[in-house]
């Protein structure tokens, strides 16, 4: 086993651990916190896969954009409110349905690349362009064209849906 190998298992460990406490913790503060700390082990993951360009994404934008308008919301949002929600028990039968539906998605994931040992197909597509980051963005602007437009379109649609709600909420 290489070095490769041990820290890509630490890393992929510790990204679980802290992503388990990202659902477990009852203060959404420090599920947040958790959030983000999950995201630099995605990082440091990527870093070992040798996708140090999908690594600066994660960091940059997942857990410094993302995550801090998170914050930005829970701190907005009073802790009155926050604490008036409370889970019946349909909410936990669905959560545990859901837990287990994952559960075996993921160890179908796990079997099925044990059983089939994939070569790194899409590694070797991304090669073909150059590499790493000529590979992300010349799939990105070629094939993969129409859902990345299609999903810039929904997040201006929402970002000027949340600018609409938070004027008229100055405005009572």
């Amino acid at each position: 086993m290489s070095w490769a190998q041990v820290f890509f298992y630490i890393f992929a460990g510790l990204t679980l651990l802290c992503a388990l406490m990202v659902v477990t913790r009852r203060n959404a503060v420090h599920s947040a916190i958790f959030l983000i700390i999950t995201f630099f082990f995605m990082a440091a993951v990527y870093v070992v896969l040798k996708a140090e360009l999908l690594a600066a994404i994660q960091v940059l934008v997942y857990a410094g954009g993302v995550v801090g308008l998170m914050l930005y919301v829970i701190m907005l949002v009073k802790g009155e409110e926050a604490s008036q929600i409370k889970q019946n028990l349909g909410q936990v039968v669905i959560a545990a349905f859901i837990a287990v539906l994952l559960a075996l998605q993921i160890g179908s994931v796990v079997y099925l690349y044990f059983a089939n040992k994939p070569a790194g197909k899409a590694a070797a597509a991304a090669l073909k362009y150059g590499g790493n980051t000529e590979g992300i963005g010349a799939l990105l602007y070629t094939k993969y064209l129409f859902p990345f437009e299609v999903a810039s379109v929904l997040l201006l649609a929402a970002m000027v849906g949340a600018i609409v709600l938070a004027k008229n909420k100055l405005e009572r």
